[in-house]
């Protein structure tokens, strides 16, 4: 009898497998309409929704910096008909700032890290500082002084200037902010001397010329900004920073569901019509796998906390 019904359980799940999706499948976006992880869910959504024959939507569920949403996915059946699209925030980041009420190790199915780009350092056309080695040599010479921006403590641009610094022996004045937007207000009101954008954040502004791009934090030069060097190529070990958008689900979706849907993000991202015009936002398509997204949060979860330990940064 036990043989009996493991069978016919086997056997509903993969039927149930199979027949996906039997209804909507809502694509959770933990932040508000606008940014670049709603941009990268809906430029999925329509191709997914093509790609099998269902309904897609994107709900986004702000709040908490991603971590209401994310929390509601946990929640949800593990059934692929919810889905999580966020940024390394919830992921990697806000479980190490705040109490949270999931286990980001433990209770998402990891599908694929969709796309990634990097950090640069820009200060204002106006500032007197022509050069990366500008920048550090003012540094050392006046600590603490130089002022940073970010988009809030535990931002992405945030944790990039805390390892900078940790990095280059310097220190400066950390400027927090509620969003990406009061940022580059402040920057181009030369309120504020620098700050580590994001790039398809700050491209606009430095392709006008309001803006100055001194550094970035990839592994290799950017071909929107060939001739602006990266960190490690200036020496600063361990620099290499990405602000990512990826796709997870709760922990037990459908093995089949979530191989069809991690091939199904590859194949869209890598459309003829689509990956030219993320390349020119500055987005990087990486569309890894469930195995090396799996092993990739892992390694960006120890990485972040041993920052966050290191240099006592705590949320807002």
């Amino acid at each position: 009898m036990k043989k009996l019904l493991l069978a016919l359980g086997t056997a509903m799940t993969l039927t149930s497998a199979m027949a996906w999706p039997t209804k909507t499948v809502t694509l959770v976006v933990p932040f508000p309409p606008g940014g670049s992880t709603d941009l990268i869910a809906r430029t999925l959504q329509p191709k997914l929704a093509e790609k099998f024959g269902g309904t897609f939507v994107v709900d986004n569920k702000p709040g908490a910096t991603g971590t209401i949403g994310a929390a509601q996915v946990v929640r949800s059946a593990p059934d692929g008909h919810t889905l999580l699209v966020a940024s390394l925030g919830p992921y990697v980041i806000a479980p190490h700032l705040t109490k949270v009420t999931y286990d980001a190790t433990k209770d998402f199915d990891y599908i694929t890290v969709a796309v990634q780009a990097p950090n640069v350092l820009v200060v204002p056309a106006a500032s007197p500082h022509k050069t990366m080695a500008d920048v550090i040599a003012w540094q050392k010479a006046n600590p603490g002084k130089m002022t940073f921006a970010s988009s809030g403590n535990g931002s992405s641009d945030h944790l990039t200037a805390e390892l900078y610094w940790q990095q280059t022996g310097t220190s400066g004045v950390h400027v927090p902010y509620k969003g990406g937007g009061p940022v580059m207000t402040d920057l181009l009101g030369n309120q504020v001397d620098s700050s580590f954008m994001n790039i398809n954040t700050a491209m606009p502004q430095i392709q006008a010329g309001k803006l100055r791009a001194l550094s970035i934090t990839s592994a290799t030069r950017s071909p929107l900004l060939p001739n602006v060097p990266t960190l490690e190529e200036l020496g600063i070990k361990d620099a290499n920073v990405y602000s990512w958008q990826a796709v997870a689900a709760p922990k037990g979706i459908p093995a089949d569901v979530k191989a069809k849907l991690q091939a199904a993000i590859k194949d869209a991202l890598n459309d003829p019509a689509i990956k030219p015009k993320l390349l020119d936002l500055g987005f990087e398509i990486v569309a890894n796998t469930p195995e090396q997204f799996t092993a990739f949060q892992a390694a960006e979860f120890a990485r972040w906390k041993k920052l966050i330990e290191s240099r006592n940064i705590k949320a807002d």
